[in-house]
């Protein structure tokens, strides 16, 4: 009987990680259970080139069917999870069993009190359909939109929603926009940007009532002004998707917590990647920490991949320096490292000439991370400087993705056979 590998999750993280298993020559079955309708898609979009028109969702997809060789689940979130028996519990009392689990189910907008969810004129924006959601509020009235949240989403939404020429409000509890992300200098630059364009700012503000008109939305803040919008869109940041794993004894803080290289902590045949994965990445410090970007989720589902196949012995630490990016206003913002963990800040010059001097962001002594507006050749240069700054010194750690990979045979899954010691990462 071959072995059977589950994928919880049907977003980046889960398909890259299937795409790597079967890189690696993993023969056995390969099921992927998701909980949206759709194929893997490219999900940035929703708040930028698919709110704006410029692509639609056919364009937006990752892979085909007959790309890989799964059992594709669609529709199907998980319900439960024994560890024990190695079942996954799926609607309808149905019975997956397993020899190997990647969990990689992702996040789901975090709900705050007080805010009117379930209201036809309140959405958000993580999935297709909540973007389908969004067009119809927007073509049903053309009027003001809020928008909730000064994070990344949020201001993405607001700069699209200008290009199309809505009148739009940034509401948030912070001073300037993505001041916790990139700092109070980058901040202020790009408050002043949004600003230019048209995109009012409501900072350092909250709602405090809410009230249905016959258009939309009333919002009466915290500083006494009153708002009247079509509707309201919610970017107040993300939680990991974990109920389905309560009561499974998996460790569980801000997502699933893991070791170093992406094994759950206890758990010799479960994985986890993605936004979902809280894990200490040895080139800082061996603090778990949740990496909600894009690239983490591509090199962390492939990392899982191969760190299930080889077992928790042979194991290498996941150890990446985080890269990340937004555009906003045809500006782009580019990030490395994780600027969070700066204590101080520098500016940095560019290797080349024309392009603008970019923040680092510094704790002892040492650079760990750095945020640039238009600048790509200074954010790579300095984003390979954070590598070198901060090697990983755990015993078998490569600074390259083109080592072979070594198979634990004695915890490995059955289906991942003896002869692929001599297969080569990277792919």
């Amino acid at each position: 009987m071959s072995e059977r590998i589950v994928v919880v999750g049907g977003g980046l993280a889960g398909l890259r990680c299937a795409e790597r298993l079967r890189e690696l020559r993993f023969d056995g079955e390969l099921v992927i259970v998701g909980n949206e309708p759709d194929l893997p898609y490219h999900r940035p979009a929703l708040s930028k080139q698919l709110l704006t028109g410029a692509t639609n969702p056919a364009e937006m997809t990752l892979a085909r069917l007959d790309e890989i060789d799964a059992e594709w689940r669609f529709n199907t979130p998980a319900t439960h999870l024994q560890p024990g028996r190695q079942i996954v519990h799926l609607p309808g009392a149905e019975e997956l069993p397993y020899d190997g689990l990647v969990i990689a189910c992702g996040v789901e907008p975090r709900r705050l009190s007080g805010i009117p969810h379930g209201h036809p004129r309140v959405v958000v924006v993580r999935t297709l359909a909540d973007a389908a959601e969004l067009r119809d509020n927007l073509a049903a009235d053309h009027g003001p939109v809020a928008v909730l949240g000064s994070g990344f989403i949020g201001c993405e939404v607001a700069a699209s929603l200008r290009e199309t020429g809505r009148e739009v409000t940034v509401i948030g509890r912070s001073a300037h926009l993505l001041g916790e992300v990139v700092g109070k200098h980058i901040g202020q630059k790009l408050s002043a940007l949004h600003r230019s364009r048209g995109v009012r700012l409501a900072l350092g503000a909250s709602i405090d009532r809410w009230q249905t008109t016959a258009n939309g939305l009333r919002l009466r803040s915290s500083d006494g002004w009153i708002l009247d919008v079509s509707c309201v869109v919610v970017a107040v940041g993300t939680v990991p998707s974990i109920s389905w794993l309560r009561g499974s004894r998996l460790p569980l803080d801000d997502g699933v917590v893991c070791s170093p290289t992406c094994h759950v902590l206890g758990m010799g045949t479960i994985v986890a990647a993605g936004d979902v994965a809280q894990w200490p990445n040895q080139r800082f410090d061996e603090t778990p920490r949740r990496v909600e970007h894009w690239l983490n989720a591509v090199e962390m589902g492939r990392a899982a991949a191969e760190n299930l196949l080889a077992g928790p012995q042979a194991a290498r630490p996941f150890a990446p320096v985080p890269r990340f990016w937004s555009e906003q206003h045809g500006m782009r913002i580019q990030a490395g490292g994780i600027p969070k963990l700066g204590t101080d800040t520098v500016a940095l010059a560019s290797p080349v000439g024309g392009e603008r001097p970019v923040t680092g962001f510094v704790r002892k002594g040492r650079l760990v991370g750095v945020v640039g507006l238009d600048s790509p050749s200074a954010v790579l240069h300095w984003t390979n400087e954070i590598a070198e700054q901060n090697p990983v010194s755990h015993p078998g750690e490569t600074e390259t993705p083109d080592a072979p990979i070594a198979v634990d045979h004695a915890r490995r899954p059955r289906g991942a056979r003896r002869g692929r010691r001599d297969v080569v990462a990277g792919g």
